[in-house]
């Protein structure tokens, strides 16, 4: 029995080390992955049946290396109660319901139509492993070792509790197999549960430091790629990115000269130079990333060069390639499928960058530069206290710090948006804003409640940032010291001509000393200065007039920042043309 119980574990380890496998646990909730998760364990549970061990009626034991069938009046000690204990632990109730029938029905055939009562037995064994094993799922973890052993424990006590009642010899049988089958089945569900955790455990925790290096990069080569794409910044952001990264060598360039390469095959990869590679030629003028596992297929003419494999990603801004980014490895071995991906990730990450230099850029040099250029500014206290939102994340809820650089990347994109128009509609003002409330609510947990109630359009335009101003405003000056129970409700209706945006909150109000000069000039506070309000205000005033302008309502029971504005609307078709 107990070299039975390894070879359930051997296959446990087998299973975690599948990647796909390793998905079909976390997504247990899919009806596709529940499936293939039925199958495995049943297959688990038959195969536990059939390497079992035969008991006669005189309590001799039959060892076997495949035990296809047995008489009627025979008996078999195995894994099958463990199989099924586990497959409901992993998937929940329906997995382990399944795989107790699939694994009751096959040692009934297995004994030749008796005993019967191994179906229910099976069955139970399942639901309930299943229904426990639901409330660890729920909370994204799995029982500990001594949790799975007692589980386990208990599951098989159910399992002898049948055999007692229902089996002929039931008392003799038991008294045989009891404790051995209570014991190994307990200890199997502990280890192959411990198995299980370990290795998604591990894998979490190496996701999360990854993202962290991502983010750090990120946060180090911002201030080179948004600066643009020239000699010096590409060669200080070379340095950093194969600082953080696996490969052997570096190299960025423009849309047709070598701005960077750090590592081997600097001697020949110089800058100032024209691209010489066939592959980053072909991937400057098709826009498509290639790879390369070999010293041909990069193509590079001088016959000494030591890089052997690589990939090389374009850096897209606006539609166009602008220059590539290009990792080599000395040995094609060493590139692999996570090389490839992490190599994509950085491309659309610096294309970003450099997309946010340009758009600043651009900004100043348009007829309404000032109104450009409060869209285009990012907050850097935000931009850093988010980082470290996230980065702090890590290291307790990887799939939450994976959510908020999500929102932090739609943050960003709308920013971008905004930097190059002067209405958006407020379907796209909506998502900055609920990206904003994101990493701010993760921030300060439960100290703001932000409702919206729109009675329009969501195609109807309005200036960028209009709502996400008035909302940061309210949340940062509003209600004081003041730590919980504090309300912004962001109000939006229309007339045949106007739309008027209203955002309220139940703070303290304002001092009336301050409120002639908000949305006017800049006002010194312990929290700010007021410029967000000013430059709202120029820009409506700018874009629709002097109506257009903010309109603050205040007293000790809160305060409402109004505006109205011409009512317009974005066709379907225009939008998607933009």
């Amino acid at each position: 029995m107990m070299q039975r119980v390894g070879l359930i574990i051997i296959l446990a380890f087998v299973l975690v080390n599948v990647s796909y496998f390793r998905r079909l646990v976390k997504e247990h909730d899919n009806w596709t992955a529940t499936g293939i998760l039925i199958l495995i364990f049943a297959a688990f549970a038959v195969i536990s049946n059939l390497t079992g061990v035969e008991i006669t009626p005189h309590n001799n034991l039959i060892s076997s290396t495949w035990l296809t069938g047995l008489p009627a009046t025979d008996s078999i000690a195995n894994t099958r109660t463990l199989a099924i204990t586990v497959s409901g632990l992993v998937g929940g109730p329906v997995v382990g319901t399944a795989v107790g029938l699939v694994a009751g029905i096959h040692r009934v055939i297995q004994g030749n139509g008796s005993d019967l009562f191994y179906i229910a037995s099976s069955v139970i064994v399942g639901l309930l492993s299943g229904m426990i094993g639901r409330k660890y799922l729920d909370k994204n973890q799995y029982p500990g070792m001594a949790i799975a052993a007692l589980i386990g424990l208990g599951m098989e006590a159910v399992q002898m509790a049948f055999i007692f009642i229902f089996s002929t010899p039931g008392f003799e049988l038991v008294q045989l197999i009891f404790f051995p089958m209570m014991i190994l089945n307990s200890a199997g569900t502990a280890i192959f549960m411990s198995v299980i955790s370990a290795y998604i455990h591990q894998e979490e925790q190496l996701r999360a430091v990854q993202t962290h290096d991502v983010l750090e990069l990120a946060d180090r080569t911002l201030p080179f790629f948004s600066s643009g794409l020239s000699e010096t910044n590409a060669q200080q952001a070379a340095v950093i990115i194969r600082e953080y990264t696996n490969f052997d060598a570096i190299g960025i360039t423009d849309a047709s000269d070598v701005l960077a390469h750090v590592g081997p095959g600097s001697d020949h990869h110089i800058p100032e130079k024209e691209v010489m590679t066939d592959l980053s030629k072909r991937v400057i003028a098709t826009g498509q990333m290639r790879i390369a596992h070999s010293k041909a297929e990069i193509g590079c003419p001088h016959p000494g060069c030591p890089l052997a494999a690589a990939v090389v990603i374009p850096l897209i801004v606006q539609g166009h390639v602008v220059g590539t980014l290009k990792m080599y490895f000395t040995n094609p071995k060493d590139l692999t499928p996570v090389e490839e991906q992490l190599a994509t990730g950085l491309a659309s990450i610096f294309s970003s960058q450099l997309a946010l230099g340009m758009a600043e850029e651009q900004s100043k040099l348009v007829k309404d530069a000032e109104i450009k250029s409060l869209q285009a500014q990012v907050n850097p206290h935000f931009f850093f206290n988010a980082i470290n939102t996230i980065s702090a994340l890590m290291r307790t809820d990887a799939d939450k710090a994976r959510t908020l650089l999500l929102q932090l990347s739609t943050y960003f994109r709308t920013n971008l948006q905004g930097a190059r128009e002067t209405e958006i509609s407020l379907q796209q003002e909506r998502e900055h804003v609920n990206a904003y409330l994101s990493l701010e609510q993760t921030r300060f947990p439960d100290k703001y409640t932000v409702g919206f109630d729109v009675e329009t359009s969501e195609n109807v335009l309005l200036p960028p940032f209009t709502i996400q101003v008035l909302v940061e405003n309210a949340m940062r000056h509003a209600f004081g010291n003041r730590r919980h129970d504090n309300h912004v409700w962001v109000l939006v209706s229309e007339t045949k001509t106007h739309i008027q945006v209203a955002v309220k909150d139940d703070g303290l109000g304002i001092d009336e000393g301050v409120l002639p000069q908000l949305g006017k000039q800049v006002v010194a506070s312990a929290n700010g200065s007021g410029t967000a309000l000013e430059n709202l205000n120029a820009r409506l005033t700018g874009l629709y007039g002097q109506e257009s302008r903010l309109h603050f309502d205040t007293s000790a029971a809160g305060t409402t920042v109004s505006l109205l504005i011409p009512r317009k609307e974005r066709v379907q078709n225009e939008s998607l043309n933009r």
